[in-house]
């Protein structure tokens, strides 16, 4: 509701207009980099994984543990993430494959390659076990 009054308040210009143009900012740079490779490969987290609850109460805390996945998501792309190994203290760390629309079927094999590849998917993180 909060987004409709902002819109219909005077603000379209403002915050509208500015996202859809960052967003084709971010889906150009994602273009260019697919002229030369069929996945970006990127971290899904900045961080290993932390402990449930950790973060709740500090919003952005929450916000900055996205700062990977969020830019694929704007853009409209294919993404998926897998384990890929463990921390020192044996939290999951994972990594996000990121493909143009439509390639979910060379997305979805270049994960598998990384999952038979690192072994991890049927390990317990330690650190939960």
């Amino acid at each position: 509701m909060l987004g409709t009054y902002a819109l219909s308040a005077g603000y379209y210009d403002a915050f509208y207009l500015k996202a859809q143009r960052v967003r084709t900012l971010i889906r150009r740079d994602y273009d260019t980099a697919f002229e030369s490779c069929d996945v970006v490969c990127t971290p899904t987290t900045p961080t290993p994984a932390f402990a449930l609850g950790e973060k709740t109460g500090n919003p952005l805390d929450m916000y900055l543990a996205d700062i990977f996945t969020l830019p694929p998501s704007l853009a409209g792309l294919a993404a998926i993430s897998t384990p890929c190994g463990l921390s020192a203290s044996g939290l999951p760390i994972g990594i996000q494959l990121v493909a143009p629309p439509f390639e979910e079927e060379v997305l979805c094999s270049a994960g598998q390659v990384i999952e038979d590849e690192c072994g991890l998917v049927e390990t317990r993180p330690t650190a939960l076990a």
